[in-house]
């Protein structure tokens, strides 16, 4: 869970040690989900066990390359991730093509997380943080197409604006700054807390239908709303009554993440197979099961599970060339998508089809070595019976007589038994049937 929320939550930004262990925990306590988004979106840095849940702002305040901070980025991300709203053509005047979607829903976001600095490690504060300012008076902003100023208080989506206090001079700040001590001023007034307060909570609808959308994107490789941040009147879910149905029970369940994949996964589509039915198959009423993306960090150990090298691969020091560190970079770098990139989708790729072709460290999987698949295949008597190992050993499936009839007919012709067999795994990892989840 926190393998596959990271993925999702960071499209590959980078990876934090403190962020995967909060992710971790949280899942392994069962935390509720708006009880996640609050920590994250408005975090307690000085509490060891939430402070790694502020790795989803910090690191989208990490400048890349020559650009700025990217405000309008993690403006834009809070909406898509935890509203499936996505707001960015909305900046500089109203959307174009989502009437739904105002200027005011974007610019009232932002003024709340532009108002925050990234912050370094310091003697109290063990993890890079973001501060907040000091935000006293409305945002200005005004749309390319007019000259007409308007102001907005911090606020969410489609929501109301959230009212500014003004405090006596003096009480603005609940810890004052102090350069001397490198102490960042706490204020009275925190935008980020009244966003995660308004946002994260059974009051929102789109808060609910969300993570209800997302869930059943991951259980079922597709949303019932499509594209997952592009909810709106006139893109409406496949089978609305039933989004409306997981959303309202999932706030009764306050937002219990594991009843919600148990309930998903006992459904008839959750175990639909993937076998076209009579008439064929309609992918978002899902009458068949369609193929899912495997994240490159599964992808490995399915490889590794396959290949009966697991153990092997696990035991070996970080520095050998065949440890599980360097498979991790290697499939990484292979098969996950570039950062700021949803995994959304099963991308075939020619880096991919090469490194499976040519990779000596993937083809050392493939190799005889004791205990692992290609020296159980060798140990058995027959061609009928490798088939059989080997089809259920990498994809999960006896054969059919015509993969009996062509493993039988490969073998016969090979001068080199191990090579051969070694060359059959090969060819069963390398199909599209191993590569997607189905």
């Amino acid at each position: 869970m926190a393998e596959r929320f990271h993925v999702m939550l960071m499209e590959r930004r980078g990876e934090d040690e403190e962020w995967r262990e909060w992710l971790a925990k949280s899942f392994a306590k069962n935390k509720p989900w708006d009880a996640m988004v609050r920590e994250m979106v408005a975090p307690e840095y000085l509490k060891a066990a939430k402070r790694g849940a502020g790795f989803f702002l910090t690191k989208r305040l990490e400048k890349y390359g020559q650009n700025p901070t990217d405000y309008p980025g993690l403006t834009r991300d809070v909406g898509r991730m935890f509203m499936g709203v996505d707001l960015q053509c909305a900046q500089c005047h109203h959307h174009l093509t989502v009437k739904d979607y105002k200027q005011v829903d974007f610019q009232g976001l932002y003024s709340a997380f532009s108002n925050i600095r990234l912050q370094r490690t310091n003697e109290t504060i063990q993890v890079a943080w973001a501060s907040e300012g000091l935000l006293n008076k409305k945002l200005e902003y005004s749309s390319v197409f007019s000259e007409t100023k308007k102001t907005t208080g911090p606020r969410v989506p489609f929501g109301k604006e959230i009212t500014i206090p003004v405090f006596e001079k003096g009480k603005e700040w609940t810890v004052k700054a102090d350069r001397q001590k490198k102490i960042t001023g706490v204020p009275a007034f925190s935008p980020l807390r009244e966003i995660a307060s308004r946002m994260a909570t059974p009051d929102n609808p789109f808060f609910a239908r969300n993570i209800a959308n997302r869930a059943w994107f991951l259980m079922m490789g597709r949303g019932l709303i499509e594209p997952l941040d592009l909810v709106h009147s006139k893109n409406p879910p496949s089978h609305p009554e039933l989004l409306d149905l997981l959303a309202k029970e999932l706030v009764a369940h306050k937002f219990d993440l594991k009843w919600l994949f148990r309930e998903l996964a006992l459904t008839q589509t959750y175990q639909r197979s993937s076998v076209l039915p009579k008439g064929g198959a309609s992918e978002n009423l899902f009458t068949a099961a369609k193929e899912r993306p495997i994240p490159a960090e599964v992808l490995l150990r399915n490889v590794l599970l396959a290949t009966g090298e697991r153990e092997r691969v696990t035991k070996l020091d970080e520095e050998n060339e065949h440890s599980l560190k360097i498979f991790k970079g290697l499939f990484q770098t292979t098969f996950a998508n570039a950062p700021r990139e949803p995994e959304l989708a099963v991308n075939a790729t020619l880096k991919a089809a090469l490194f499976l072709r040519n990779n000596e460290t993937l083809l050392w999987l493939v190799k005889r070595r004791e205990n692992n698949l290609v020296d159980r295949l060798a140990k058995l008597k027959t061609p009928e019976k490798i088939a059989g190992e080997v089809f259920l050993s990498v994809l999960s499936r006896p054969p059919s007589d015509e993969e009996r009839a062509m493993v039988k007919s490969f073998l016969e012709k090979q001068s080199d038994p191990d090579r051969a067999l070694g060359d059959l795994v090969w060819a069963l990892l390398s199909s599209t049937e191993f590569f997607v989840n189905h």
